[in-house]
């Protein structure tokens, strides 16, 4: 299979992905290289050639600039990652910082 240019493939399905880093955090995210009308990212290319996203909220519904409407790929991966079924072990409590030297 073939990926559009700039993609990876999706490691749980093989579709093409591309990862973008979001505008308000800076955490990466991957979304669907192709636009989609039912999307709700503006993504765009910064000055410096980085993909960014944001979200388009009530406050900025429509699309600026050379934005393109982007789908996250978490919402139509066909075999997402699945989540953890047993709970993580703890082995113990972490002392405040008080108690470390109250002994």
């Amino acid at each position: 299979m073939s990926t559009p240019h700039g993609s990876t493939p999706c490691p749980s399905c093989s579709q093409p992905i591309r990862w973008a880093t979001t505008a308000a955090t800076g955490a990466r995210q991957a979304i669907n290289p192709a636009t989609d009308p039912k999307g709700n990212l503006g993504a765009y290319t910064d000055g410096t050639g980085r993909l960014r996203v944001r979200v388009l909220t009530a406050e900025r519904p429509s699309l600026e600039g050379a934005e393109w409407r982007a789908m996250p790929h978490h919402a139509t991966c066909p075999r997402p990652k699945p989540r953890r079924s047993i709970p993580r072990q703890r082995n113990g409590v972490r002392p405040a910082p008080w108690q470390r030297w109250a002994r």
